[in-house]
């Protein structure tokens, strides 16, 4: 169109100057300068013809460059999967490509040259998408920049699209607005996938924190890579004091070897390994834990190891104590059945041999063992009818003090004869507690006989009692030879003893006693450092007391 404008407005000068000179130099008379004109014209014509064609060739190119610059920028944009548009520095659109004008509908609408809000008069759905561009808009202008913010755009579907846009503000030299090019990049896809990941991320976090259980992270060398804040309140130790060292140095000795082996067996198989461990509180108490390794798995490599430690110290102690009582029924019905059996001929018997020890001199020395093997016999029937029949314990208020003094005085002659020495710590004021008097006599007599049994001469057993508002606790301390862990494992048990002639009765009928008055007992104990026994009986029975008078 400019092409053919350019020819006619040649077409027409060119008429116009060759009959306008002629006309011209028909006026004047010949003269020299005349003569010169008319000889010139042509010169001229044919100067300005080629002026018209240089400018007319140049005007082309340019607009041809113009063109085709402006038709690979449009393939450009259109090309490329974001929003793309150009806008002047008054907000109205220069260009957009085609996933812009489809993404707010308007693609059938001759948008340059208008505002976002006249848009919005050609999209009913994204109306208030597009006016809101303008705000959005502005506020990159206000901050004098490029700014990059995400913008949400709500879908006919009911869906949403996420649109990271990057908007750049251009200025003329004397700072006004010159122009505003926007890009934005669908990024609803990576939207949902790093919601789902930081789901998935909360999930893990909520079970690693709020775990009831102890949660241990390991690398590949067995080192704490981290640890849930269940660790510091089930062991009493701080998070940080373990959080990378190796596993190795926080396991005692008895149970590294198994746990390492258990952890490596996860390493080499990628299966779960289930183990128990014992742990030392920071207090000294010792825990019992129930753990479970897992492998974790990260593009089917293994990255690590997480361990889940369930405290189980209860429950095993529970079991314990149910292990104890079913033996004790055991006992119990056992002794019902045979005591009254054994008891009614042994009586003959002792008769019998203290007739034929009054007659026959002769033989003193035999009828007196035998007399004393028939009383071991009628003790052992006494302390299997103890445990055969439930005791009605009456409570009464008693001064420990008196009784563990009763005690020491019983078997202070017992203990002069082996050259071994009782000491009592004493406490100036009386510690009164419920009890049933004889039966803590009994209780403190079995194992003081014990600590005197297990030393050696010059030893000591020491005595302590300490007492507060709930609890009285005494502490029988030896320099003997101390026990086992495997007999401390199995203490109490019904005819289990180390002792030659003992039937492990009279600490079973101690840890019963104990239980009776809803107290503890406790056994610490190295081979050849001695042995400590701490009972603690509680200062009341609540509602279990029957006063019927004081003993002092």
């Amino acid at each position: 169109m400019k092409k053919t404008r350019y020819v006619l407005i040649f077409f027409i000068l060119s008429i116009v100057w060759i009959f306008g000179t002629n006309y011209l130099l028909e006026l004047y008379a010949p003269t020299p300068f005349i003569q010169v004109i008319e000889h010139t014209k042509e010169i001229l014509y044919v100067v300005l013809a080629g002026w018209f064609f240089y400018f007319f060739i140049s005007k082309m190119e340019e607009l041809s460059a113009s063109k085709e610059e402006e038709k690979r920028l449009s393939t450009l944009i259109n090309s490329m999967v974001d929003f793309v548009n150009f806008k002047d520095g008054e907000g109205r659109w220069i260009q957009a490509n085609n996933f812009g004008l489809k993404l707010f509908d308007i693609e059938n609408v001759d948008y340059r040259g208008k505002k976002d809000s006249e848009l919005a008069e050609y999209s009913d759905f994204f109306a208030d998408a597009l006016r809101y561009c303008e705000t959005s808009d502005e506020e990159a202008w206000k901050a004098g920049g490029i700014i990059r913010v995400e913008e949400v755009l709500p879908q006919k579907d009911g869906s949403t699209k996420t649109f990271d846009t990057i908007k750049v503000p251009l200025y003329n030299d004397d700072g006004s607005r010159q122009g505003l090019v926007i890009i934005g990049r669908d990024i609803t896809e990576r939207k949902i996938v790093e919601n789902l990941l930081e789901e998935s991320r909360q999930q893990y976090r909520s079970l690693f924190e709020y775990s009831p259980d102890i949660v241990t992270m390991l690398d590949l060398n067995g080192t704490i890579t981290n640890l849930n804040p269940q660790f510091e309140k089930i062991t009493g130790y701080s998070r940080d004091e373990y959080i990378g060292k190796n596993l190795s140095e926080w396991l005692p000795d008895s149970h590294r070897d198994m746990v390492l082996s258990k952890v490596k067996s996860v390493v080499e198989d990628r299966c779960p390994q289930m183990f128990e461990l014992e742990i030392q509180h920071k207090s000294g108490k010792t825990l019992i834990f129930q753990s479970t390794s897992l492998p974790i798995i990260v593009n089917d490599k293994i990255a690590g190891i997480i361990c889940n430690s369930r405290d189980v110290t209860e429950l095993r102690q529970t079991e314990e104590r149910l292990r104890r009582t079913d033996k004790l029924s055991v006992v119990g019905e056992l002794s019902a059945s045979v005591a009254h059996e054994i008891r009614n001929p042994l009586t003959s018997l002792k008769g019998l041999v203290q007739l034929l020890q009054m007659e026959d001199e002769r033989h003193q020395l035999y009828y007196q063992i035998m007399i004393d093997e028939l009383n071991r016999i009628n003790h052992i029937v006494s302390e299997l009818l103890l445990l055969a029949k439930p005791q009605q314990i009456k409570y009464t208020e008693a001064d420990l003090q008196v009784i563990l003094n009763d005690v020491i005085s019983l078997l202070k002659t017992e203990a002069s004869l082996h050259n071994i020495q009782i000491e009592f710590d004493a406490r100036a004021e009386p510690v009164i507690i419920e009890c049933e008097p004889n039966q803590l006599k009994q209780l403190f007599i079995n194992i003081v006989k014990n600590a005197i049994e297990a030393s050696s001469a010059e030893d000591v057993v020491l005595l302590s009692l300490q007492s507060s508002d709930n609890h009285a606790t005494v502490r029988i301390k030896d320099e003997g030879i101390g026990i086992s862990k495997e007999l401390l494992e199995r203490i109490g048990e019904p005819f289990y003893s180390s002792k030659e002639k003992g039937t492990g009765l009279g600490m079973t009928v101690s840890f019963k006693i104990v239980q009776s008055h809803n107290g503890t007992i406790k056994f610490n104990s190295e081979p050849e450092k001695g042995t400590e026994v701490i009972v603690q009986l509680p200062i009341k029975q609540e509602g279990k007391v029957t006063k019927v008078g004081k003993t002092h």
